[in-house]
């Protein structure tokens, strides 16, 4: 009997594959053959779930954002609970989950990079446009809904510019990423920790 293959397992090697090799040798190296070769799969097979190389590209942001969001989704679940702590832990769970998104380990630093390489090579190649710009939307609405959280609890001040401070804090937190990623030697979890603490207490001194 033909072997039976499982279709979400197999996109499942196919996704893990092109990151691997974009985070090995660049995403200009993650191509059909290559990715085929990384995952021990005939290119006609890959083919098969992914149609071309822009397909493949938007296929890995998609699985790098999943995989971002598996980890936000439990921190952001018991945060966003109104019930679920005092304020004093709302603050901690908001710098923990926050930090989800930073480079703090050798796991998250290759993630960072390689969300790097997917928005520069957005700005030039219009097809990854779209779902660049669906993720940092993404991350903006987590960013708005702590701030108005924190705020509804009384760990912020009222009367918070909700649109003003999303952008500084997203800012700040691609900064940090670019930087941590860059220089780990220089910038390292307890700076990136330090650095999201500072600013709520900013936040909350206003």
């Amino acid at each position: 009997m033909p072997k039976i293959v499982d279709p979400v397992e197999r996109r499942q090697a196919v996704a893990d594959a092109v990151l691997r090799v974009a985070a090995r040798e660049g995403l200009e190296h993650a191509s059909l053959r290559n990715v085929a070769d990384e995952a021990g799969l005939a290119v006609g097979s890959v083919r098969h779930y992914i149609a071309g190389s822009s397909e493949l590209m938007i296929f890995a942001m998609q699985e790098l954002a999943r995989r971002i969001d598996v980890r936000i989704h439990s921190h952001a679940r018991v945060l966003l609970d109104p019930d679920a702590a005092p304020d004093t832990d709302r603050r901690d769970r908001t710098v923990r989950l926050l930090a989800e998104t930073l480079p703090l380990d050798a796991e998250r630093r290759e993630e960072s990079a390689l969300w790097l390489s997917f928005v520069t090579a957005a700005r030039t190649r219009p097809e990854l446009r779209p779902r660049a710009a669906e993720l940092q939307a993404g991350l903006d609405a987590l960013v708005r809904r702590v701030l108005i959280e924190l705020e509804r609890t009384g760990a912020l001040p009222p009367g918070l510019d909700h649109e003003l401070e999303t952008r500084r804090l997203s800012a700040l937190l691609d900064g940090l990423t670019l930087q941590a990623v860059q220089h780990p030697d220089l910038v390292g979890p307890d700076e990136l920790h330090a650095v999201l603490r500072r600013h709520l207490d900013t936040l909350a001194r206003q």
